[in-house]
């Protein structure tokens, strides 16, 4: 098989590191690598920050979902959609450019996230084991003055990084394609459909109380009206004159 598919198909998310150091030359390679991820116009709307304090990372474990594993990670990057350090220079070239909006928000988390990926993937490629926090968009006013972001700056995503400590391969219990990707046109699933896809992760139980138990753990829970809340106050800075 093609290694870059192989390196795509055995990835999954590590959560438990050895304590061997990732070498600082391997770490320049993995953020490069971020760097030559496809960009908007070529404006790389994103800025990486290094989290080595240890005592900001012991915060993150807390305030994301509370998950110590990010505390014992080797390495964490945090990924910002960043539209402020372009509008800055636009006025340093003493142009008088238009307040960023939804707009280029959405445009610059497109940026961050494909960076995001490519940095995973070469990890992956490295031996690197790594895990998204999408959790990070919790707590703005917590991860805002930690970071000292300007308030167009959002952190969309923490990546944690190690070697894991143990080399098992998670299945990705992925839905059927065909209930993904659609020809021309968006498609609503019936209930059977829905049924089917899930028959595999249900193990069993029935379709409705599944989805009761799912619907009460992710999209009703209370850190998804807490991502929710954070991400509207993170949008009104694209509203609200800077």
């Amino acid at each position: 098989m093609n290694q870059v598919i192989e390196c795509l198909k055995s990835r999954a998310s590590v959560r438990a590191f050895s304590e061997e150091k990732i070498p600082r030359h391997i770490k320049e390679v993995i953020l490069n690598m971020a760097m030559a991820a496809p960009t908007a116009g070529n404006q790389q709307l994103y800025t990486i920050i290094e989290v080595n304090d240890q005592e900001k990372k012991d915060i993150l474990a807390e305030s994301c979902d509370h998950q110590p594993f990010i505390a014992q990670a080797p390495w964490v990057l945090l990924f910002c959609a960043d539209q402020f350090k372009w509008y800055e220079a636009y006025k340093l070239a003493n142009l008088c450019p238009r307040e960023p909006g939804p707009g280029d928000f959405l445009l610059a988390v497109e940026d961050t996230m494909i960076a995001a990926q490519n940095a995973v993937i070469a990890a992956q490629s490295l031996g690197i084991g790594s895990c998204y926090i999408g959790d990070i968009l919790e707590h703005k006013e917590v991860h805002q003055k930690m970071f000292n972001l300007p308030k167009i700056v959002v952190p969309v995503s923490l990546l944690v990084f190690g070697y894991p400590k143990s080399r098992a391969e998670a299945p990705k219990n992925r839905f059927p394609l065909n209930c993904v990707v659609y020809e021309d046109n968006y498609r609503s699933l019936s209930r059977k459909e829905w049924e089917n896809m899930t028959e595999f992760r249900r193990r069993g139980r029935d379709f409705d109380s599944w989805m009761k138990a799912f619907f009460e753990r992710k999209y009703q829970s209370d850190f998804s009206e807490e991502m929710n809340r954070s991400v509207n106050e993170y949008l009104k800075g694209f509203m609200d004159k800077l």
